[in-house]
């Protein structure tokens, strides 16, 4: 079978997705870009994650044409491709519709701080607006989110879309960021709510960075 080392990241992802609450039934999808070819393998569209084969993992190109795979790609696909066209640095991408995400993305300002050293590596986090789901218009959006740097998005009405280096990156951009918005809900519903001094927030990124964190 072609590309079956990355159609297996991709199915222990979204599997892994499924068992930390992050992704329900057929929602969200989960991308990699294989390391020597110009191709992405991307979960697929409508199917249930719960029994899912690697057969069943998409092949596209990075403009999003369906190369191989039984089941239609993700209708999520520009999105996918479009960041990693925009990223060389960036082989995974991970999209979720995780509640306390698309929850904290709501309001007229939304923003989304750290409230642990561990968060820090993912933030600044982006805010895109509303636009139709599938569409190149939240794709463009959620590139222009993510700038140069960035590994986590939230949308509107929609959920998070996060990215890193490998799949093990991607994946800990999105459970961090849920956690992010899982305390911070909690805390402003608590009345305590105190994220990290923007200082501290720069500083840990910078241990981070340099791999020095605990």
């Amino acid at each position: 079978m072609k590309y079956e080392r990355i159609r297996k990241i991709v199915l222990d992802a979204i599997q892994d997705a499924v068992a930390q609450g992050l992704i329900h039934g057929t929602s969200g999808n989960i991308a990699l870009r294989d390391d020597e070819d110009d191709v992405v393998a991307i979960t697929p569209s409508g199917i249930p994650y719960a029994g899912m084969t690697v057969e069943d993992i998409a092949i596209v190109d990075l403009n999003g044409k369906w190369l191989d795979g039984k089941y239609k790609p993700s209708s999520e696909v520009p999105m996918h491709t479009a960041v990693l066209r925009a990223r060389p640095d960036i082989k995974a991408t991970v999209h979720t519709h995780a509640m306390f995400a698309t929850i904290m993305a709501m309001g007229e300002d939304p923003v989304l701080r750290p409230i642990t050293p561990p968060q820090c590596e993912f933030t600044p986090v982006g805010i895109v607006p509303f636009t139709m789901p599938g569409s190149n218009d939240v794709a463009d959006k959620v590139v222009e989110a993510l700038g140069a740097n960035g590994r986590s998005v939230l949308i509107k009405n929609h959920g998070m879309f996060t990215c890193g280096k490998d799949m093990k990156a991607a994946m800990s951009a999105a459970t961090y960021t849920e956690e992010m918005a899982v305390t911070t809900f909690y805390a402003k519903l608590l009345g305590t709510y105190e994220p990290m001094p923007e200082e501290a927030e720069a500083a840990m990124k910078a241990l981070i960075a340099a791999d020095q964190a605990v």
